[in-house]
């Protein structure tokens, strides 16, 4: 079993205490905003909810600076954070030790920030030069899955012939080939998924996958 190291344990903590404060003081967005989005519409942003942390477009009328941290911290149900954070519990605290707490949490966070930027930077090219439709910059964001990613990058990297057991096949895998296979069919499915289709941020696990990797590319040169 795990060690649990400090900061990941701490990432654990504020992420379900996240989850319960919001769905207990914000609640769940309003079915009005569902109705907005497929007409377009502008309505008041407290129907949002707990949504009014997660992150819109810089264009969006429903942005606020604040979004830009408080989304990695959100869930969009039990399911979402339950898998984020059993990923954050398998593969975090080998990273940490390997790091150190302070660098652990500077990776993590800047996997997070590199994974906003990517889907954020992808989803306004999509409505500014290929006619996506305009309500994709209306559409939150989000969940530490680009965090997460990030973290899978490191562990292939660091520990490449890790064993893996997948659940679907029930096979063992090495990590790096288990990370640049993932990595792979999110790149895929987000290609295929363009105009925000699937309603999965595909764009921002490649982000923090691939940002944490040059991450880690920088700190092997210096």
């Amino acid at each position: 079993m795990n060690r649990l190291t400090d900061v990941v344990k701490n990432l654990l903590i504020i992420n379900v205490l996240m989850f319960l404060a919001s769905m207990a003081l914000l609640g769940d967005p309003s079915p009005n905003t569902t109705y907005a989005l497929i007409n377009q519409d502008i309505i008041d942003f407290n129907l949002w909810g707990r949504y009014r942390l997660a992150l819109f477009l810089p264009d969006s009328p429903y942005f606020a600076p604040y979004q830009l941290v408080t989304h990695m911290f959100m869930h969009a149900n039990l399911t979402h954070l339950f898998f984020n954070m059993f990923a954050l519990y398998m593969f975090g605290p080998p990273i940490e030790m390997a790091f150190g707490s302070k660098r652990f949490l500077f990776y993590y966070l800047f996997a997070g920030f590199g994974a906003m930027f990517l889907q954020l930077t992808v989803t306004y090219v999509e409505i500014r030069y290929f006619g996506a439709p305009g309500y994709l910059a209306n559409i939150p964001m989000l969940g530490a899955s680009g965090a997460v990613f990030g973290l899978l990058a490191a562990f292939g990297y660091l520990f490449p012939n890790a064993q893996i057991m997948l659940i679907i096949p029930p096979i063992p895998m090495r990590a790096k080939y288990f990370v640049l296979l993932y990595a792979g069919a999110e790149l895929m499915f987000g290609l295929n998924s363009m105009s925000g289709s699937s309603g999965v941020a595909h764009f921002a696990h490649v982000g923090g996958a691939l940002f944490g990797f040059l991450l880690l590319l920088y700190w092997k040169k210096r």
